[in-house]
């Protein structure tokens, strides 16, 4: 559990290192310099993969705000929101990103000196907490800032989750007694302790929520001593949080099934799985480095016989994720790092072949054998089918 509970064990002063950027700022203006702040590049410039930790990891290159004409109101805005959040830190508050932007909008309208800070819209304001984040390198959750994104619909008859709640007390929820309802985490996978009724033998991330629930309705988890998780398409931080916290704390096989198309692997998979180049300072403990690529695989069209769609280049969607995929190749350094070869060959094959194999075509084998995709599912596990 080393990785998540570093967020609270060496969690920096966020009000002193606040209240040292505020008075260097002072003092370069008192000084007659420019002041001026720095970030961390969150980009895929600035992006390296580390095979031995298995995420994306931040490089040298920082943004540099320095005061000046343009930059003013960008400066000023950091200062306004910066306040904001050190108050919700001093009482104890928390919001999500929505409910900042409106709160500035009320500090603005009440305030004529505030009037040009104002947002026109909440991309401003989010691009600012951003920046914030990665000029102190904290978590947007340790400035009581949290999105209203959820860890992913599980189901298990086997795990057991402990929560601390913010007053100190504990909730437990047994999963098992959900029904068909499923545990949904908050973004802060970092309350949550778990432990097991029996020993898990593997965790399945499925991309589409909707065949999570069908193979959990159908007795998925009753037969196995499993956990089953519904991703929702691109892992949000609370999914990737989540998925990393099984991990550390059960040391499980974690197996990911989802489509096969350039978009999955690249957006979806690799997120996962290494996280990504807009939260390089959080990777550590917001991917899931061991997770493996169960399906489609490129080999199950043919030996499933399954359908698949053809991806036409007069498709502006399609054309935009293949040329993704081959700038993928050429300069994602996830892809590019040897450890990952067998999933840059599927980005390949894919590129090639321009196929596109949906999760839900594995229901076509046998439409007359309501559980034959978990068959097939845990005949791909058993036999060693995955990357």
């Amino acid at each position: 559990m080393a990785g998540l509970t570093r967020i609270r064990e060496l969690k920096i002063n966020i009000p002193k290192e606040a209240k040292a950027l505020a008075e260097k700022m002072l003092k370069d203006l008192e000084n007659s310099k420019r002041p001026y702040l720095e970030a961390v590049k969150t980009s895929l410039d600035n992006s390296f993969y580390n095979s031995k930790v298995g995420y994306l990891t931040p490089g040298d290159k920082v943004v540099r705000t320095e005061l000046n004409v343009s930059s003013v109101q960008k400066l000023a805005r950091v200062v306004f929101m910066l306040e904001i959040l050190l108050g919700n830190l001093n009482t104890g508050s928390v919001n999500t990103k929505r409910e900042l932007y409106y709160m500035c909008k009320g500090l603005i309208r009440g305030n004529k000196r505030y009037k040009p800070l104002d947002f026109e819209d909440q991309s401003e304001s989010d691009s600012i907490i951003d920046f914030i984040g990665d000029m102190m390198k904290v978590y947007r959750e340790e400035l009581n800032c949290f999105a209203n994104d959820r860890g992913g619909q599980t189901y298990s008859n086997q795990l057991i989750v402990e929560e601390t709640m913010p007053d100190g007390s504990k909730a437990t929820i047994d999963l098992s007694t959900l029904g068909t309802s499923p545990f949904m985490p908050k973004n802060r996978p970092q309350s949550l302790r778990l432990r097991t009724r029996k020993k898990i033998d593997f965790a399945l991330v499925i991309e589409s929520e909707g065949t999570a629930n069908t193979l959990h309705t159908m007795g998925f988890t009753r037969r196995n001593n499993c956990i089953l998780i519904g991703a929702q398409g691109v892992p949000s931080n609370g999914v990737r949080g989540w998925c990393k916290l099984i991990q550390e704390e059960l040391s499980v096989p974690m197996y990911f099934f989802g489509d096969l198309d350039a978009y999955t692997m690249q957006n979806i998979f690799r997120t996962l799985k290494a996280g990504s180049a807009a939260s390089l300072i959080r990777n550590s403990d917001f991917s899931a480095p061991d997770v493996k690529f169960l399906g489609v695989l490129p080999e199950d069209v043919k030996r499933y016989e399954l359908p698949f769609y053809t991806v036409r280049e007069s498709d502006p969607a399609e054309a935009r994720a293949l040329k993704k995929a081959k700038d993928a190749l050429e300069n994602d350094p996830f892809f590019l790092d040897k450890k990952n070869k067998g999933l840059s060959d599927i980005l390949r094959w894919l590129i090639k072949e321009k196929i596109r194999c949906e999760q839900q075509s594995y229901f076509s084998v046998d439409p007359k054998d309501p559980i034959k995709t978990e068959k097939i599912i845990l005949e791909k596990i058993k036999r060693g089918a995955y990357i």
